[in-house]
């Protein structure tokens, strides 16, 4: 199945942006009506939130809990870099951005839009040298002046995929998030989702531990309840979120690559490894 180019423009005014989701009015919309999934949900400025393809960075804000934000608003900061967004203002609370130089030119890269109505796409800076709304096969050379590429390239964002998301393009984020491991950009100096983390609060994840923020959101949910995290496995096991390990070709659920020892939590497979279903 191709994917769609829609041309438009990226807004911040007025919204908490975090460094893998940002807003985006389409010059034409009807070119949403394209996508497969339900439809693409527009606020009343005519903008829909996007979920940006493959790439995760650390949360600013899930269930009143934050990530590290250190690292969280850095990525923040290169995405709207990234899209030509300048003179950002937030207001007293820091919870909204007040003013903005916003409204810049870009396009995406789309094919369907998720179960939350938010079209899942690859974020362009500039112009596109296609036809508003025309179909195209994107390859990794193209991939590659994506935003969300760059994220994973520079080390602050996780490659996450889902069910869908192209081989080669799955391929081209690993090359990616292998130099960046490699070269410990970012998140990859900090980072324990693998080697293992010290549960003893929230503040455990929310202060001081860099994980895939995917593991944080599980861990987040969970603890909010209360209770130690020895019970931890158990939920997740009951959640029966649906994964493929592509090494081993194997499907199975997230809970088969946590392990919990005492308050000593840690994921078995790397993130890049892994596909998840939905």
């Amino acid at each position: 199945m191709p994917f769609h180019l829609i041309k438009g423009s990226f807004h911040v005014v007025g919204y908490a942006p975090d460094g893998d989701s940002i807003r985006f009015q389409a010059e034409n919309e009807a070119h949403w009506a394209r996508l497969s999934g339900p439809p693409a949900s527009l606020n009343a400025r005519r903008h829909a939130q996007l979920r940006l393809e493959a790439t995760d960075t650390l949360e600013t804000h899930f269930r009143n809990m934050h990530q590290p934000l250190g690292q969280a608003t850095r990525a923040m900061d290169f995405l709207l870099h990234e899209l030509n967004i300048t003179e950002v203002q937030w207001d007293v609370l820091r919870t909204r951005i007040s003013a903005a130089n916003d409204g810049t030119e870009g396009y995406v890269v789309t094919r369907n839009v998720e179960q939350y109505r938010r079209p899942v796409a690859f974020a362009f800076a500039g112009a596109a040298p296609e036809t508003d709304g025309s179909q195209l096969f994107l390859d990794a050379e193209r991939l590659r002046e994506s935003v969300n590429y760059r994220l994973v390239e520079a080390g602050l964002a996780y490659p996450t995929f889902y069910t869908g998301l192209f081989w080669d393009l799955r391929e081209a984020f690993v090359e990616a998030v292998t130099q960046a491991r490699a070269a410990s950009r970012e998140i990859w100096s900090e980072d324990v989702t693998n080697s293992g983390f010290e549960v003893e609060s929230v503040e455990s994840i929310s202060e001081r531990h860099v994980i895939m923020p995917k593991l944080f959101r599980r861990l987040a949910e969970y603890l909010e309840g209360g209770g130690s995290i020895e019970g931890f496995k158990q939920f997740l096991e009951q959640k029966a979120e649906g994964i493929t390990v592509l090494s081993a070709a194997h499907f199975t659920h997230f809970d088969t690559i946590a392990e919990v020892d005492g308050n000593r939590v840690k994921m078995t497979e790397r993130p890049e490894n892994l596909v998840f279903a939905g």
